[in-house]
Parts: C-alpha cells; sequence; structure tokens
C-alpha cells in the first residue's frame, strides 16, 4: 500500500518575526528530505470548524482568528505570532491531520505523513502557545474516535518538548493513550511522570538534558509495554525532529538512526495492533539539515514498513 504525504503552500503564508526558529524554510528543509521518496501527495484540505470544536470552544476558534492581522505580524505572546495567511496554514495543518486519518482508516493508505506547519502539539484548550495555535494530533484523534467510531487510539509525541497541548486536550480522554518523550527541564515546564491523566492514560518520560540514543532506547520500552497493552486502532504521531542533536533549542543527543528506530518500533506495534495503521504529523525540528534528514528517515521508515 502506499504512504501519503500531505502539505498545502499555505504553510507558507504563515510568517514569523526575522530570527524565529520556526520558520517558513522548514518546509523547504522537509520537502528536500522526503521530495525523492515514491510516496502520493496530496494537498491538506481546510479543517472542518466541528473539527476544531472536538478539542477548542468556539470562543476560542473565533478569537484565534480574529488576532489574524491585515498586515505585518501579530505577537499573541513572546512565541506565538500570525501574520495573514496564518489562520488558513493553522487550519489547513489541522485538515491535513484529520484528512490523514481519513484516508488510513478507509485503506485508502497504510500510512500518512502530514508536512505543514504551524505545528499544534504545545496549543491548550483556550491558549495558543510554544508557535502552535491548534492541537492538530489531539483534533485527528477525537476526529478517530467521534467520527469513525474506533475505541483506541495512542498518540505518541517524541518531540523534544512536551506535547502540553496534547496532553491538555486528551487529559479527560479515557479512549486516548498519550504517551510523550522529551527533555526535562525544558520549555514548557510540564511532562513530569506524575502527570497520568484523568484515567492513568497519560504516560511521559521525562529525559535528562545531555542524554542520547541508550537512555531514550531505554525509557521507551515501557512505553512500547503500554502501547502493546493498549492495543489501539490507530497510531498518530507528533513528529517532533528537535531531539536532534544539531537542534538549536535544546539539548539530547538523538541522530537520524534513532528516530528511524522508534518508527520501526512503533510501526511494529501498529502492524500488531491495528493492520499497521499510522498518521505522523510535523511538530518541531529547527535545525534545517538535520530536519531534512530525520524526517527522511522517519517517512522512509513508513514507506519500507507499508511494502
Amino acid at each position: 500500500m502506499t504512504v501519503v504525504w500531505i502539505s498545502h503552500a499555505a504553510s507558507e503564508a504563515h510568517a514569523t518575526p526575522e530570527g524565529h526558529p520556526e520558520r517558513i524554510e522548514r518546509m523547504a528543509a522537509v520537502a528536500a528530505g522526503i521530495d525523492r521518496l515514491p510516496l502520493e501527495r496530496r494537498e491538506a484540505p481546510l479543517a472542518e470548524e466541528a473539527d476544531v470544536l472536538r478539542c477548542h470552544p468556539q470562543a476560542y476558534l473565533d478569537r484565534i482568528r480574529a488576532a489574524e492581522p491585515a498586515e505585518g505580524i501579530r505577537g499573541l505572546d513572546p512565541d506565538t505570532w500570525m501574520s495573514p495567511g496564518s489562520f488558513e496554514a493553522a487550519m489547513r495543518a489541522v485538515g491535513g491531520t484529520c484528512a490523514a486519518v481519513d484516508l488510513v482508516l478507509a485503506g485508502e493508505a497504510s500510512s500518512a505523513f502530514v508536512g505543514c506547519r504551524p505545528p499544534g502539539h504545545h496549543a491548550e484548550r483556550e491558549r495558543p502557545m510554544g508557535f502552535c495555535l491548534f492541537g492538530s494530533a489531539a483534533i485527528a484523534a477525537k476526529r478517530a474516535l467521534d467520527h469513525h467510531g474506533l475505541g483506541r487510539v495512542a498518540v505518541v509525541d517524541f518531540d523534544v518538548h512536551h506535547g502540553n497541548g496534547t496532553q491538555d486536550l486528551l487529559w479527560d480522554e479515557s479512549r486516548a493513550l498519550f504517551v510523550s518523550s522529551h527533555q526535562m527541564p525544558l520549555y514548557p515546564g510540564t511532562g513530569a511522570a506524575d502527570e497520568r491523566g484523568a484515567h492513568g492514560q497519560i504516560l511521559n518520560l521525562p529525559l535528562a538534558p545531555g542524554s542520547g540514543s541508550a537512555e531514550m532506547r531505554a525509557a521507551w520500552e515501557e512505553a512500547f509495554r503500554r502501547i502493546e497493552d493498549w492495543q489501539p486502532e490507530l497510531i498518530l504521531i507528533s513528529a517532533g525532529f528537535d531531539a536532534h542533536a544539531a537542534d538549536p533549542l535544546a539539548n539530547l543527543n538523538w541522530r537520524e538512526a534513532d528516530f528511524a528506530w522508534l518508527t520501526g518500533r512503533l510501526c511494529d506495534l501498529a502492524a500488531a495492533s491495528c493492520g499497521g495503521r499510522v498518521v505522523s504529523t510535523l511538530e518541531g525540528g529547527y535545525d534545517l539539515a538535520a530536519l531534512a534528514a530525520s524526517s527522511a528517515a522517519h517517512v522512509g521508515v513508513l514507506l519500507e514498513r507499508s511494502a
């Protein structure tokens, strides 16, 4: 079966201040990494408002829409910015991830990678933060559960920063297992091991600054057992590549081989529990060369496992 790459040119309309790490050039880096892979390419549709409202209230959606400036850039907080086109970009990031869920659950693709921006895993129910406006991965999980009627999904986040937004949006969702590995201490300051969710369905794997492959792989073995026991009908991945040793925003020492190893193990679990159904969506990764190489490693494994 095929692997689908979902993206949209609107991602390049979302501008941030000069020197900001979450910049337009990230899209070219991802494309450089995976453009030669034999993927089926599709454009990300606009999200349906009903999907956004599965996780965010109407007042928040309206506030973000109204915050988009007619010209220039506007800061929502010291990290999170909007420009003309940012709202469409964010809605296509959500729409692309939901479309990927639809394709994979319909059997039209074995897996999908959504390469859009802005990222989403820091956006809380009523708070944009950490470069993020809407919680794409959590919204996609809720679409799989509520629209498609799945009973269990697993959302896995290996971005170097804790997915506080995804955790917030899924805290009370008994049908969603959320697993996050991340450097601690580091922004946003959440993600301690004792944060377990309303139903004990959240597993945080904090990693010490300076740690690398061995520490990461040891921590994830516990997570693999939890995912296996959960028997998810779909695995969603928040694919942040900023745990790479070259990334400027953190201090973990992962390499491309680590992203490939982790992706392969998740694909093994998906093969055993849900027919290999995996949807991955781009989160962080701010060294452009490392982002290109890590994206290629990640998507390359999805492609190998689809054969």
